[in-house]
């Protein structure tokens, strides 16, 4: 049996008395590209949520990395890539200089990754966050998401504000990431986008 990236065991979240997820029974195998599909406030974010250990569960388990999601975080977050749904930037920095404060923080030296993440995207890293638009944060995301060439990359609705072309470039990266062993655990409300990139493919 194939090594599994991600699993969950019934996975639930209630906020008061609303739910997030419910039983969520997850299983990511290493080396594909896994499409978690579902409208809008089906509980996608709140998963991948649990699955970062910014949320905790109200009953149930994570695995990530073959590590418990509750208890080994640092290093989860260390090997995994991570594009949030909703991007929240320093305005007064420039592209180059938020990327650059979280390389740091990883221990990232490759600085030639980033330039050639950002020239593929077209994203120009010496303008100031505050005057990206919503594409261009959402480009910033994913050149820190896949600069380390994570194990595992964890992606809430990626291609959000990206143009055709753009998706297309994004599209090939994760195919880049996969055809090296690495995995990808996208979330998307549109379908013919997760038919197009996904091995296999979880509806919430």
């Amino acid at each position: 049996m194939s090594e599994l990236a991600i699993r969950t065991e019934e996975l639930t979240k209630y906020y008061a008395s609303q739910r997030g997820v419910e039983d969520l029974d997850l299983r990511v195998t290493t080396g594909e590209v896994y499409g978690f599909l579902g409208p809008n406030g089906a509980g996608k974010t709140t998963a991948i949520r649990l699955l970062m250990d910014f949320i905790r569960p109200t009953r149930g388990s994570a695995t990530v990395l073959g590590l418990d999601a509750k208890t080994d975080s640092i290093e989860i977050h260390r090997r995994v890539g991570y594009l949030p749904g909703e991007l929240d930037m320093y305005d007064r920095l420039t592209g180059g200089e938020m990327i650059r404060y979280f390389g740091n923080l990883r221990g990232f030296d490759a600085w030639h990754r980033v330039d050639e993440i950002a020239d593929a995207l077209e994203l120009d890293l010496s303008v100031r966050i505050g005057e990206y638009s919503s594409g261009n944060k959402q480009k910033a995301g994913l050149v820190q998401a896949f600069m380390h060439e994570p194990e595992l990359l964890i992606l809430d609705e990626p291609t959000n504000a990206l143009d055709p072309l753009i998706q297309q470039v994004f599209y090939r990266m994760v195919e880049e990431v996969t055809a090296s062993g690495r995995t990808v655990f996208l979330s998307s409300h549109i379908l013919p986008e997760v038919e197009r990139i996904a091995d296999r493919v979880g509806i919430i």
